[in-house]
């Protein structure tokens, strides 16, 4: 059986698509991140929690601050590209649940009240959002850099408060000369599925 989608998106969202290492200069507007976001914002994360935030570094000031924090191999893409998010999960999202989930809001109480909950709720489920959006970003027809090594204290004490916790750094833009390394083997079908 094949896909319903086109392959050419086939390859624009996948096969083709890899982590941009360098970028052009051409600028990442406002309008385009609107519409990644009212795209991805679809997928599906756990009763519709959404914890994922999206802080954009846009300013000079605030790029050379980020990037004392960036591992010594990631300092260069992340002071050239022309946009960079730093995405992380909102320990406090089960404030916004009796709005997102009006069916039942008082899942906020019954399965979010305690920290330890929400926060790795939060985690797995940001971590989602974040992979809804490098697709998303791929879907603009952009390339997107997503990085861990970062770190994370120093950029949460930066650009966050204690009630997020980072979970990558993205720079994005349109891929510059030499801007992917050569695709690395995936395993095979046989290796991941298991039928029971």
């Amino acid at each position: 059986m094949s896909l319903v989608l086109d392959p050419a998106a086939q390859d624009l969202l996948f096969r083709e698509a890899r982590t941009a290492n360098t970028f052009t200069d051409e600028p990442v507007s406002d309008e385009q991140v609107q519409a990644i976001y009212d795209l991805v914002k679809y997928g599906p994360t756990a009763f519709n929690q959404t914890p994922l935030r999206i802080t954009l570094v846009r300013s000079a000031e605030a790029r050379e601050r980020l990037v004392q924090h960036m591992a010594e191999g990631n300092q260069a893409k992340t002071s050239t590209a022309p946009l960079v998010a730093i995405l992380s999960a909102d320990n406090e999202f089960h404030e916004e649940l009796p709005a997102l989930l009006p069916a039942f809001p008082q899942a906020k109480d019954l399965f979010f009240s305690e920290r330890s909950a929400r926060e790795g709720a939060a985690g797995l489920n940001a971590a989602l959002q974040a992979a809804y959006f490098i697709i998303g970003v791929r879907a603009a027809g952009l390339a997107a850099g997503p990085m861990t090594g970062v770190d994370f204290a120093g950029v949460q004490k930066e650009f966050l408060d204690g009630d997020h916790t980072p979970l990558m750094v993205v720079n994005i833009g349109k891929p510059g000369a030499d801007a992917w390394y050569p695709r690395s083997p995936r395993l095979a079908y046989d290796d991941v599925i298991t039928t029971v």
